[in-house]
């Protein structure tokens, strides 16, 4: 019996040793994101129901901060222009993303150069592709977009200063440059369709617009939950865009849950309210996500 035991326990101790290792690589990594993401996030969480000013000692307040919110204009506001924000960055930057993607990869010699091209405004900094743009909407006449207009005999608009038109001038700040990242992974959706597919449905006599919708489409469907995924997440925590072109104006205008947040943190001191705002954009990211996420993995094993 102890001949037959010892085998199997030097078994037993060679896993336990060959598991050892790669727990003591990792150590390090697990204690600095320990240290740099979940106790920050902890310590959020506990912040939001105090009132903290950011200096000094704080006490619990509850749920203070949370009905604060309930009747603070400006961040029922920001929720909206948020929302109106995310929703048009979805809808545009995918559909423009998709139209470059099938563009370059139609067989036409200067498509490498085209991805490039349309490619480059995501490696930008945000910060600088929002001054960039704020040269483009220059209000005054003949300057920028405006020049444009007065060549086609339109008037000059103040597109960062009407509150009419300052989100939606963010709007297209941010799909001009991130189309191009939707049109990568559209693009590498597209490379991955057989070809065989779309020369059995040619034979079967297919248009090209048939060969879209029932060939090409349900294959875009791992990409498109990817891309969706990533542009509603990025529309929802909208913030350095905004806070360098606008900085939320004019009035309220162009205010996200982001902005908000760092200007009651930041601007008045109000930290325990300001992580308040950030922990209910927190859940409410998490919450579109998974049930974004939840609806297009259906649809991809339906189709």
């Amino acid at each position: 019996m102890s001949v037959s035991t010892q085998p199997s326990t030097r078994r037993r101790k060679r896993r336990s040793g060959a598991l050892s290792p790669p727990w003591l690589f990792a150590a390090p990594a697990l204690l600095v994101y320990a240290a740099v993401v979940l106790y920050p996030s902890i310590a959020g969480v506990v912040y939001a129901f105090t009132d903290w000013s950011g200096i000094g000692d704080m006490s619990f307040v509850g749920l203070a901060n949370f009905q604060a919110m309930l009747g603070d204009e400006q961040a029922l506001g920001s929720i909206v222009n948020t929302l109106l924000i995310t929703v048009a960055i979805v809808v545009v930057q995918n559909g423009v993303g998709l139209l470059l993607a099938l563009g370059v990869h139609a067989r036409i010699k200067s498509q490498t150069l085209l991805r490039v091209i349309f490619f480059a405004p995501v490696v930008v900094s945000p910060v600088m592709v929002a001054f960039l743009w704020k040269y483009v909407y220059n209000p005054a006449p003949g300057a920028g977009l405006n020049g444009l207009l007065a060549v086609v005999g339109l008037p000059s608009q103040d597109w960062l200063g009407d509150p009419s038109l300052a989100l939606w001038s963010i709007v297209g700040m941010v799909v001009w440059q991130n189309a191009g990242y939707s049109m990568v992974i559209f693009l590498a959706g597209l490379e991955g369709v057989p070809a065989e597919l779309h020369e059995a449905s040619m034979i079967d006599g297919a248009s090209t617009v048939q060969r879209f919708r029932f060939v090409t489409w349900p294959l875009l469907a791992p990409a498109l939950t990817i891309n969706l995924m990533l542009s509603t997440i990025g529309g929802l925590k909208l913030f350095d865009q905004v806070f360098a072109a606008t900085g939320g104006g004019p009035g309220y205008a162009t205010e996200t849950l982001s902005t908000v947040l760092y200007k009651q943190a930041f601007v008045f001191g109000k930290f325990g309210y300001s992580t308040a705002v950030a922990l209910v954009l927190a859940l409410f990211v998490a919450a579109v996500s998974f049930i974004q996420l939840y609806y297009l993995r259906s649809r991809e094993v339906a189709q």
